[in-house]
This record gives structure tokens, sequence and C-alpha cells, in this order.
């Protein structure tokens, strides 16, 4: 069935677009968003329909994510989006088209649906542990085994963090040279209130929503935990820290380098004032 009606649920890792697409597919009107479009998952997708060339892929990705009334929904991270883009590219006639266009026409009238966190930290402290124990989301009463036990490392949660802020504002320029407003899901919300937000978004699709809708049960379980919260307060603490000894070192430089100047203490450094205190007795 070729959709009348087609969005992409946009994020980043552990921004929350698993518990919205569970969410959107209970309703069983709103498409079946999966992640059809990560190139990680294409073996598993090939080999259930039976398929060889990328044409015929996405042809199937299509059928497979459209519900009987016609809408169609994916999930698609930034991280590989530009590839997306080129694989689409090389099915004939889709070169030469401009990205917004191009979209367009693979995916009749097509809506975005970013969903985004308010707390980067957490979300990044999630990804650093689902890298770990491979785990990205359960749906069992029993929690899968982990590869491996998560331990903290400061530097990977930070890469990470960082990772997410410019993949977010990738997808802001993104919108924004696309000319859409996409429809913003904030995770912070839509842990409280999944199926709202589901029907919410029913209603920006403009799908006809029947009277005695029954979503069918949740299944996906939450994540984070007592471990999850003890490395954002560590990761905080490091960070603190890390500003401090960089604006120590600032102020330091700039004092080695003027050493009658007058320099007031930045309140950043007023942690490490002893260290500021033994230089200042030095150059006297």
């Amino acid at each position: 069935m070729r959709p009348h009606t087609s969005y992409l649920v946009c994020g980043t890792p552990r921004c929350g677009s698993s518990l919205l697409c569970e969410a959107l597919k209970n309703t069983g009107i709103a498409g079946r968003p999966e992640e059809y479009l990560w190139q990680g998952d294409e073996p598993f997708w090939s080999k259930r329909w039976g398929v060889s060339t990328y044409a015929d892929y996405l042809d199937k990705a299509v059928e497979e994510g459209t519900t009987p009334n016609g809408v169609f929904g994916a999930k698609v991270m930034w991280g590989y989006f530009d590839d997306f883009v080129s694989r689409l590219r090389q099915i004939p006639g889709y070169g030469g088209l401009a990205v917004p266009n191009l979209m367009q026409t693979v995916f009749p009238n097509l809506h975005y649906i970013w969903v985004t966190p308010r707390d980067i930290v957490r979300q990044g402290i999630s990804f650093w542990k689902a890298i770990q124990t491979n785990i990205w989301a359960w749906s069992t009463d029993e929690p899968p085994v982990p590869a491996k036990e998560p331990t903290f490392d400061f530097e990977a949660i930070d890469y990470l963090v960082q990772e997410i802020v410019t993949h977010e504002a990738a997808w802001q320029q993104y919108f924004s040279e696309c000319g859409v407003t996409p429809f913003t899901v904030i995770y912070e919300d839509l842990v409280r209130a999944s199926e709202e937000a589901a029907l919410q978004i029913l209603q920006y699709l403009n799908i006809p929503i029947p009277e005695n809708l029954v979503f069918a049960e949740r299944r996906l379980k939450k994540q984070s935990d007592a471990l999850s919260e003890e490395w954002v307060q560590r990761y905080y603490n490091l960070k603190q820290a890390q500003a401090e000894r960089r604006v120590e070192h600032s102020y330091l430089t700039h004092r080695k380098r003027t050493p009658n100047a007058a320099l007031p203490v930045p309140p950043q450094c007023r942690a490490s004032q002893a260290a500021i205190t033994l230089y200042e007795t030095i150059l006297q």
C-alpha cells in the first residue's frame, strides 16, 4: 500500500524515540515506526523480506511501516541520516533531487516529529550504559543479561554528551533549511504521558481518532536506575572541577604574564584559592 501520510520520528540515541514509537504503534492507526533506515538493521529486514536491491528494500520498508489506514512511520537518528540520503541518491531518478524534495518524494505528505530531552547529561549516561551492556530496550518481565557490567567513564560520557549536542543542533538546522516546523516531543513529558503524546501526534497528522480507540499494552521497561543517578552526580562534580581547573589555569597564566596587574580572583577559582595564594607568594 502506498501511504497517503508519512512521518519520521527524528532524534538522537536514548532520546525516548523507542517509547514514542511503541505508543504510536499501539494505536494501530499510526503506522508501524521502526528503525528501517539504519544500515545496521538492513540485514535483518532484507532477509525477512527477501530483497537484494536498496530500491526493493525501501519499497518493502514503506509497506511494512504502513498501517491499513495508509499511514507510514519510521524513526531515524541524525548519526546516520546523511548515509541514508546517500543511499537514496543511488536509486535511479533520485540522484538530482534536493534533500527536502527527495524526502517528500520517498515519503508522501511527510511530517517530522522531533524527540528531544531537556537533560542531555542523563541521555549521555544512558547512551554510555547501553553501549557497554548492549541493552538498548527490553520488554520482558526479566531484564536481559548485560554483555558486561557498566563502568563510569567521565571522558566517554562527556564525549557522548557533546555528540548529542552537535546532533541536536544539526536536526534544528535541517528543519530550518527545509522550512518545516517539526512536532516536538520533550522526553521528560513523554515518560509521564506517552499515550497522550501519541494522541496529540494523531491530531497533528490529521488522522481520524475512533471514539473507542484502545491502546495496546505498553511493554517497554524503564532502564534508568539508582546507578544512573549516581553517575549524573559524579559527572556534574567532575565537570565542575574541570571548569574550575581551566579558569584557574587561565588566571594564573595571565597573572604570570602581567604580574603587576590588579586581577581579582574569578569566583570559579575560589575552590582553588590555596594554589593562587601560593603563586602570589612566589611573585612577591
